[in-house]
């Protein structure tokens, strides 16, 4: 039960803090963050990347997409299933991108509607968070869509956590046995590999 609390409040402090940076340091992050998103060999590597339409404060990602469509790579975003609560991943072209065809979520995010593909079929899966630990264990908005969907896929690709410094916690945070750890964390200012 006390997890459950010093969660909830870690949640809402760090919800908080990200709420406040301002649209200069959302720039500067995102800037930081896409000069090292492109020397990660797993990113170079990769034909089919997993991202994300930031919402909520998160790293931003309009500078990785487009670095990842000039490189012919193919770009895939969330869309919840209804039925089970995973997430499905739906191929976006670049005219969709820079058009917005896509449609809000009752959960306050834009998705793609076509059809979309299981997360064992994506090379790289590149993953927002509230926090990540020293082991690499990630803590999410609370929604559990991203474990929940990792947890019941056959292959997992390359999970890689985006996130601020502030959000890179020098503590374990207790975690379930479904939970699914990063394989790395990309931030303004380091890059780190954990041992799965």
């Amino acid at each position: 039960m006390n997890h459950a609390l010093n969660l909830q409040q870690l949640r809402r402090e760090l919800r908080r803090k990200r709420r406040r940076l301002t649209c200069f340091q959302q720039r500067q992050a995102a800037q930081a963050v896409l000069s090292r998103f492109r020397r990660i060999p797993e990113i170079q590597k990769a034909k089919k990347i997993g991202l994300y339409l930031d919402a909520f404060g998160e790293i931003a990602t309009q500078g990785l997409i487009e670095h990842c469509f000039k490189l012919n790579k193919d770009v895939y975003l969330p869309k919840i299933c209804n039925m089970n609560q995973h997430l499905l991943w739906v191929k976006i072209s670049r005219q969709q991108f820079y058009t917005r065809r896509f449609a809000p979520h009752c959960l306050g995010m834009l998705e793609p509607q076509q059809r979309g593909i299981a997360v064992k079929h994506l090379d790289v899966l590149c993953m927002p968070l509230l926090a990540c630990d020293i082991k690499g264990m990630r803590l999410g908005m609370g929604g559990g869509f991203y474990d929940r969907t990792l947890s019941h896929a056959q292959h997992l690709p390359f999970r890689l956590g985006l996130a601020h410094d502030f959000q890179r916690l020098n503590i374990v945070l207790p975690h379930q046995p479904w939970d699914q750890p990063l394989h790395a964390l990309c931030t303004p200012q380091s890059y780190q590999y954990f041992n799965q």
